[in-house]
């Protein structure tokens, strides 16, 4: 496990009071709003920052403790850090900046020089120099450079932030491999829901300097409170889900997932893929009846849960499924026209749901799946989006 539970106060009149305990495997995100504290954890978990209180604990190390005095040096922590501006030696080829981190290297030897090149996808940018690639090369070269090291945990301070989508793709499932090909745990700050769902294992969601929830994604991201960090336009719940079919007539394709099947535009991945879907509360809508003349195609039944009444004219309303629960956000006057009250039967119509692949495995396999859509449709890569608010009910 990871353990943190420390206390900082900077002059700045910053207060960090952050406490948590998240699995030694997988990526956790530590995800907020900027000035939340994220930077500032990974930089103690470094070894960069001292904190004025507290204790670090990695894999049943000790880190820091203050009570009794120990504060390990950086070198001994064993800690890979990828900046938001990679941060590479201008001075160094891409091959010399790798060596560097070579050089660092501690403990036993988990990857080589060549099996990080290959995995990277660098084996073209060796000889040349930092100033010369382009952003997603140097934060590949970033991320080789911190695995040569062989560190025991990897911190990324917002990789990917000052890369357009574009790049971001490129980087996206390099960091996806580290999860499934190495096992090298992961903690991954962001401000970017989008690379959090994508991403991560475990969430931990701060504000304020606080940890507001921390746990699996899907447990985090379904908390009331989540709605002041994340936004309540933007909170919903996310799905695991496994590709069944693809229709390429009408450029659809189906998941299946523990409560039933979803219709979505056609993903790029194989029968049997694995995906993640998210769903946003706002593209949730309600029927007391099971819908028939609607233009909506995913209609879950399920059950009422809590209903919470949100900031101006809004109210969220759990739907509990036999194995999931989602949210719906639509007007208070919905709730009581409709007299929806918790425990009682409802339909959820679904009308927008967000895409990503879960695995490098299969999305090396997908290379060889070129559905053919109908002249003009083209095959879709799915997440995220900027809808408009909910429609009024």
């Amino acid at each position: 496990m990871i353990e943190i539970d420390v206390r900082l106060a900077r002059s700045t009149g910053f207060a960090l009071q952050a406490a948590f305990r998240v699995p030694a495997s997988g990526v956790t995100a530590l995800f907020g709003r900027p000035g939340a504290g994220k930077t500032t954890i990974i930089e103690i978990i470094a070894g960069a920052v001292r904190p004025d209180a507290g204790v670090v604990r990695v894999g049943g190390e000790t880190f820091v403790d203050t009570a009794a005095g120990i504060n390990l040096a950086i070198e001994k922590r064993r800690v890979g850090y990828v900046f938001q501006d990679a941060r590479l030696f201008p001075h160094l080829s891409v091959a010399g900046n790798l060596r560097y981190g070579e050089r660092r290297a501690r403990g036993e030897k988990v990857i080589g020089f060549g099996a990080v090149v290959e995995m990277l996808g660098i084996a073209g940018l060796l000889d040349r120099r930092p100033h010369t690639l382009s952003g997603s090369e140097r934060q590949r070269v970033a991320i080789g450079r911190a695995l040569l090291a062989q560190p025991r945990l990897l911190l990324m301070d917002e990789p990917l932030a000052s890369l357009d989508a574009a790049r971001k793709a490129e980087i996206l499932p390099c960091i996806e491999r580290l999860r499934e090909d190495l096992r090298l745990p992961v903690i991954y700050v962001s401000d970017a829901i989008e690379e959090v769902l994508q991403l991560s294992d475990t969430m931990v969601a701060m504000r304020d300097g606080k940890v507001v929830a921390s746990g699996p994604l899907g447990e985090v991201l379904m908390r009331p409170d989540m709605v002041a960090v994340i936004g309540r336009f933007d909170v919903g719940a996310f799905f695991d889900c496994t590709v069944r079919a693809h229709d390429a007539d009408l450029a659809l394709s189906t998941i299946a997932f523990a409560d039933g099947e979803l219709r979505v535009p056609l993903v790029d991945r194989p029968v049997g893929a694995p995906v993640r879907a998210r769903i946003r509360a706002r593209d949730v809508a309600l029927s007391l009846s099971r819908p028939m003349d609607v233009s909506v195609t995913n209609r879950l039944p399920g059950k009422v849960g809590a209903i919470r009444r949100e900031e101006g004219p809004y109210a969220t309303v759990e739907i509990v499924l036999a194995h999931e629960s989602l949210r719906a956000l639509v007007t208070i006057e919905s709730v009581e026209r409709l007299a929806i009250e918790p425990g009682m039967p409802i339909w959820a119509m679904i009308k927008a749901v967000a895409i990503d692949s879960r695995s490098p495995v299969f999305a090396a396999r997908s290379e060889a799946f070129t559905p053919s859509p109908r002249p003009g449709r083209p095959v879709l890569r799915v997440i995220g989006g900027r809808n408009p608010p909910p429609e009024t009910g």
